[in-house]
């Protein structure tokens, strides 16, 4: 099965950016979905794209600030974070599946996720 693999959370200061990267073979043939999940709070889906980059998605909390995109040739899928403000405090994880405009939050493959942490 596909491993994914995420990479470059850390400490931030509010207002600040911060770009993610997720890793893995093969995961050019999948839609690739971020998500997070805060201390008390359930999980939410936060972007995807499609395995052709024809669809893209946003959680309206996010929209305008981050940015997903994906390099085939290093097999990798960003999401660039940007004005990120306390409550995007979370672990962020990627995982592989299909980025369908009918279901966009249904993955078979997850990563283990990276903490980023906005705080003054």
């Amino acid at each position: 099965q596909l491993q994914l693999v995420e990479f470059g959370g850390g400490l931030v200061q509010p207002g600040g950016s911060l770009r993610l990267s997720c890793a893995g073979s093969g995961l050019d043939y999948y839609g690739i979905g971020w998500f997070r999940q805060a201390p008390g709070k359930e999980r939410e889906g936060i972007s995807c794209i499609s395995s052709n980059d024809r669809s893209i998605v946003y959680a309206d909390s996010v929209k305008g600030r981050f940015t997903i995109f994906r390099d085939n040739a290093l097999k990798l899928v960003y999401l660039q974070m940007a004005s990120l403000q306390p409550e995007d405090t979370a672990v962020y994880y990627c995982a592989a599946g299909a980025c369908s405009y009918r279901d966009p939050w249904k993955y078979d493959f997850w990563g283990q996720g990276t903490q980023v942490t906005v705080s003054s």
